[in-house]
């Protein structure tokens, strides 16, 4: 694991010292038409195809759909622990990436649907308010992309 640490700019504007965890790394070619990815680990090695094609790769917003998902299933798993609540073993987060054109500008918006069986619908959307407050992925989207968390 990297811990290196880096500079960085707290939210009001301080200097501080931030630790790097983990650093994901990933080569990628040829972009979505039939390019491909593989990390620096190897253990993904993907191949790509344009959304919605008949190409027999995945793409940037299914990759993103999975990242963020599994993500914000661990943000809840630890928002747990600190409510004292037990995250059910089927937990499950349905996440949708939209690719969007306006004006001829690409943009993303997304949906993330939170499944909590058996918890009391005020616990699993406690759950799901805290986790999209602490995922960073929630946080890198916050004012960039319209995002809706529903609890199914």
């Amino acid at each position: 694991m990297d811990t290196n640490k880096i500079g960085a700019t707290s939210e009001n504007g301080t200097a501080q010292e931030v630790k790097v965890l983990y650093t994901g790394k990933t080569h990628t070619t040829g972009g979505r038409d039939g390019g491909s990815s593989r990390s620096s680990d190897g253990h993904l090695d993907i191949k790509h195809s344009v959304p919605g094609s008949e190409g027999t790769g995945t793409n940037p917003e299914q990759l993103f759909a999975a990242g963020w998902s599994a993500c914000f299933i661990g943000a809840m798993k630890k928002a747990a622990g600190t409510m004292k609540v037990r995250i059910p073993q089927d937990v499950a987060v349905d996440a949708e990436i939209d690719l969007l054109l306006n004006d001829g500008a690409y943009s993303l918006g997304a949906r993330l649907n939170v499944s909590l069986p058996g918890l009391e619908r005020e616990v699993a959307q406690a759950l799901a308010d805290a986790a999209h407050q602490t995922c960073p992925y929630s946080k890198a989207t916050r004012g960039n992309i319209d995002v809706e968390i529903n609890v199914i």
